[in-house]
């Protein structure tokens, strides 16, 4: 089983969008037939796609966790909320624009 797909419902996808891109993702942007136009970046062979939220939705409390290269984890230095050590690697954790966790880690190849 693989996952193909991760959609995050979000206040202002601009902003959103910029934060992700800080930890190196390229986002295209699209619109399907009428729906709301939307950004989306392959990772790895999943779809990560941003959406505006829709009215009164509640977010949901998602926990991301993603390996990127170090430079994006240094670039987000001024961001951190707390990191910790889990099988002799760093985690840091950081947080979007929309409230959720986000862990990053160096992906070491």
């Amino acid at each position: 089983m693989k996952l193909n797909l991760f959609v995050l419902r979000c206040k202002d996808i601009e902003i959103t969008k910029r934060f992700y891109e800080k930890l190196g993702f390229e986002f295209i942007e699209e619109q399907h037939a009428k729906g709301p136009v939307h950004y989306s970046c392959d990772v790895g062979g999943m779809l990560l796609e941003l959406y505006p939220l829709k009215g009164e939705l509640p977010l949901e409390q998602s926990r991301l966790g993603f390996d990127v290269e170090l430079r994006y984890m240094e670039a987000m230095q001024n961001e951190i909320l707390s990191s910790y050590e889990f099988n002799g690697i760093e985690v840091m954790v950081v947080q979007d624009p929309d409230g959720r966790k986000i862990e990053l880690r160096e992906d070491i190849k």
